[in-house]
C-alpha cells in the first residue's frame, strides 16, 4: 500500500485564488487594500527571506505589506512602542511579529502592546484563551493549515482518535484544540510520553510537531492512518525532513503530508486568511 499524498502546494494554489477574490471584494468595501505590518528585529538572512515571501504573497493577492525592520540593538521599550503605534494605527489591519525575538527581548512584553484583533499569528493570550474555549478567534497559521488540509482532502476527523506529538503554544496545543473542536478524541504526546509507539498505533490521525527529525517510524503507525507532519528539520547535508520517516511511513499510512511541500505552503496562505478575518472583524463587515 502506498499512502495518498496530501499536497500542500496544490491546496495553497487553490486557496490563493479564493483569497484573492475575497480581497478584491474587501477592497471594494473599504476602498483600499487590507494592510499587514511585519515587525522584524535584525536582519537575519532566513528571517529576511521569510518576510520578503510574505510581502510577495500579500501583493500577489491584492493586499499591502509594510515591513518595519528594527536594529539588533533595539530596546524592549522601543520594540513595544513600535507595536503600540501599529496597534493604534487605523491604516494597519494586521500585525505579524517575526519570531523568535533576539535574546534579551520579552515576547510577553511585546504581546501586551499588541491588540488581539490584529494578532495575525494568533499567539496573543486572549486569542489563545478564545481558542481554548471554542470561541471565534484568530488562530495560529500552522495548525490552521493542518486542519485545512484535513478538510480539503476530506479526511474524516469526527469520532476519530488523534495524537498530537508536540505541545508548543504555537503548533501542538492549538492543533490539539482544533482537532477536539472537530470532535476527535485527542491525546497530546511529548518528550516525557512513555512508549510513544504504543500510543500512536491506536490513532487514526497522527500530527507530528515535535521538531525531532524522523522521530516517528513506520512501526509506530496504525495501517491506514492519516499523518500531518509539521516538522521542518534541516540535516547536515542540507536536506529537509519532517518528524516522520516519510519513506517508510508512506508504505503504511493511508494519507500523509510530504516534507517539504506539505504543511509549509499552506501556512503562509492561512496568514492572509487571518488578515482578511481581522480586517472584516475590526471594521464590522
Amino acid at each position: 500500500m502506498s499512502a495518498r499524498i496530501l499536497d500542500g502546494r496544490v491546496l495553497a494554489q487553490a486557496l490563493r485564488h479564493e483569497l484573492a477574490a475575497q480581497i478584491a471584494e474587501l477592497r471594494e468595501r473599504i476602498d483600499r487594500a487590507p494592510v499587514i505590518a511585519v515587525v522584524q528585529v535584525g536582519e537575519d538572512p532566513a528571517a529576511t527571506r521569510y518576510v520578503r515571501s510574505i510581502d510577495r504573497l500579500s501583493q500577489s493577492l491584492g493586499a499591502a505589506c509594510r515591513t518595519i525592520i528594527l536594529p539588533d540593538v533595539v530596546t524592549q521599550a522601543e520594540l513595544e512602542a513600535t507595536v503600540s503605534r501599529l496597534s493604534a494605527d487605523d491604516r494597519v489591519d494586521g500585525i505579524l511579529l517575526q519570531l523568535p525575538l533576539p535574546a534579551g527581548l520579552s515576547l510577553d512584553g511585546v504581546l501586551s502592546r499588541l491588540i488581539p484583533e490584529k494578532d495575525l499569528d494568533g499567539i496573543h493570550p486572549i486569542n489563545a484563551g478564545l481558542l481554548a474555549q471554542g470561541r471565534p478567534a484568530l488562530i495560529p497559521n500552522t495548525p490552521a493549515g493542518g486542519m485545512e488540509l484535513l478538510r480539503r482532502y476530506e479526511i474524516e476527523v469526527r469520532g476519530k482518535r488523534a495524537a498530537v506529538v508536540g505541545r508548543s503554544a504555537i503548533v501542538g496545543r492549538p492543533m490539539a484544540l482544533l482537532l477536539l473542536q472537530a470532535d476527535a478524541t485527542v491525546t497530546i504526546c511529548h518528550s516525557r510520553t512513555s512508549d510513544l509507539g504504543a500510543v500512536l498505533r491506536e490513532c487514526d490521525i497522527i500530527v507530528a510537531a515535535a521538531g525531532r527529525p524522523q522521530l516517528i517510524t513506520a512501526e509506530m503507525i496504525k495501517p491506514g492512518a492519516t499523518i500531518i507532519d509539521f516538522g521542518t528539520n534541516v540535516l547536515a547535508d542540507g536536506s529537509m525532513v519532517g518528524d516522520v520517516d516519510f519513506a517508510a511511513a508512506v508504505e503504511v499510512a493511508g494519507a500523509i503530508t510530504p516534507v517539504p511541500g506539505g504543511t509549509g505552503p499552506v501556512t503562509n496562505v492561512m496568514l492572509i486568511q487571518n488578515l482578511i478575518k481581522a480586517t472584516r472583524s475590526r471594521l464590522g463587515i
